[in-house]
């Protein structure tokens, strides 16, 4: 009788997905970074929209801990990118700039080839490679165009995308070539071909492909999905665009990009639950800065700002982060935090030492969203791009501008940072100042040559700005940064 129960028993473990097994065998948690470009805050359904249609990514906000207070380090691609992949403010290895005017050959739109993170910097991939996980980059890259800075150079295994910053979500042909070589569709290193039907669906797809065969082998995967939704150009599917016949315009073909997204994130987490590895998977859903309203039509409601400028709208973002083995579902974290953050969070999480990482400015999460640590991961942030910079000390947050007296909120009592306080707090203005001049003192220069001229600006023509009242393209001109 035992013997007849063990050949049961036995049988039954062979008849076990093998995924079962593997994640008995590997402790370490898998990890998907699914990243978006240029989405506007108020875009998702999980941040109260009723016109978008988001329910992957609402079902990950339930499952998961919605972080709402969550801040890019820059509020344009590049810069931000960098932050992310090196876990440190990118001002302190020079990468302050995104297409940096006067680098770039006159008139043209070409992002430089040598505008990349420096080579010496440790990224994100490297660390965890070092950790035995398979990883891998799909979609947008924008750290660099030269070949030495290519992906597969710099901390991953596979890559499946483009190095520049922006292109068509439909193929090149012949007859309609991309402004910039960098925006062909590559697979691993120099490897061009594009892709058949819509980009954002494709992505999805080749990640899956890459997460099956990291499943079959018991080997930890990281999958960085940097799809280039909902940046320009505007394009979108027609069965996406009949989904929302009541709009018009821009506002209609970035709904129908938005539901791309969402369904392309939803295939990547379905692929986890099909694989039985949805529980041992961190599943981590931003973007890389504010939405710019007044080119993709997109809504970063309720702060005021945009891409490019230092405000609430350019800066904070949406960010979630679900991971079943260790964070309670359906929770919100209050405290403020940083996409820098993410390298060292998910480096602890598998089960690397963060003592050992090098100079990041980010910090490991995890004891914060479970409550063994009450305090704030960051009492101090800093945002930087020429004379214009921004520090955040507790809930006051302190912009400097080039042509104006600086101005002071406390964003709490002020989300849309109308109420400028500076005149009010003297003394805290200038302690604010001396602690941006104290880390500003520690970066590098920007390493490529700028090329700007400060227009003077009109005060009145910036509070207009503020409450909706001029044009698109006036808006787009008065607080720009880049």
């Amino acid at each position: 009788m035992k013997f007849f129960k063990l050949a049961i028993f036995s049988t039954l473990l062979l008849c076990l997905p093998t995924s079962f097994a593997i994640a008995q065998k590997n402790q370490q948690p898998n990890i998907v970074f699914l990243f978006a470009d240029d989405a506007g805050y108020a875009d998702f359904g999980f941040h109260g929209s009723k016109i978008m249609k988001t329910p992957n990514l609402d079902k990950l906000a339930q499952q998961g801990v919605l972080f709402s207070q969550a801040y890019v380090t820059d509020p344009t691609c590049g810069p931000s990118r960098a932050g992310i992949i090196t876990g440190k403010y990118q001002q302190k290895f020079g990468f302050e700039e995104n297409n940096v005017p006067g680098y770039m050959s006159k008139n043209s739109a070409k992002d430089g080839n040598e505008m990349g993170v420096p080579v010496e910097e440790i990224t994100m991939g490297e660390y965890l490679q070092q950790l035995g996980y398979a990883t891998a980059y799909y979609g947008k890259w924008h750290l660099g165009g030269a070949d030495k800075f290519h992906p597969t150079k710099n901390g991953f295994d596979e890559f499946y995308g483009f190095r520049g910053g922006a292109r068509s979500f439909f193929p090149y042909t012949e007859k309609n070539k991309p402004h910039d070589d960098l925006n062909y569709l590559e697979r691993g290193f120099g490897h061009y071909k594009e892709h058949e039907g819509y980009l954002t669906d494709v992505l999805a797809e080749d990640a899956v492909d890459f997460i099956e065969r990291k499943t079959k082998k018991g080997q930890p995967f990281f999958a960085f999905v940097s799809f280039n939704a909902v940046h320009t150009p505007m394009e979108a599917t027609e069965e996406d665009l009949a989904q929302f016949p009541e709009l018009t315009g821009d506002r209609k073909i970035v709904a129908a990009m938005t539901l791309a997204l969402d369904r392309a994130s939803g295939l990547i987490m379905d692929k986890l639950k099909e694989l039985g590895i949805e529980d041992n998977t961190i599943v981590v859903f931003s973007n890389d800065n504010g939405g710019p309203t007044d080119k993709n039509a997109s809504d970063n409601a309720p702060y005021s700002g945009t891409k490019s400028n230092h405000l609430e709208g350019g800066l904070r973002v949406p960010f979630i982060v679900k991971w079943p083995a260790k964070f309670k579902a359906n929770t919100t974290y209050q405290y403020p935090v940083m996409t820098l953050d993410l390298l060292p969070t998910f480096y602890a999480a598998g089960g690397g030492d963060t003592t050992k990482l090098k100079a990041v400015d980010g910090v490991n999460l995890i004891p914060y969203v479970t409550g063994e640590n009450a305090n704030r991961p960051h009492e101090i942030m800093y945002w930087k791009k020429d004379v214009r910079a921004t520090i955040r000390v507790g809930d006051w947050k302190l912009i400097r501008f080039p042509d104006r007296p600086a101005e002071l909120y406390y964003v709490p009592n002020d989300i849309k940072e109308v109420n400028n306080l500076a005149a009010q707090y003297p003394e805290k203005v200038k302690s604010m100042f001396k602690q941006l001049f104290a880390w500003e003192s520690t970066l590098e220069r920007p390493r490529w040559l700028l090329q700007r001229k400060f227009e003077n600006y009109d005060i009145e023509r910036m509070d207009k700005y503020r409450w909706g009242k001029l044009d698109a393209k006036s808006r787009n001109n008065e607080l720009s940064v880049n």
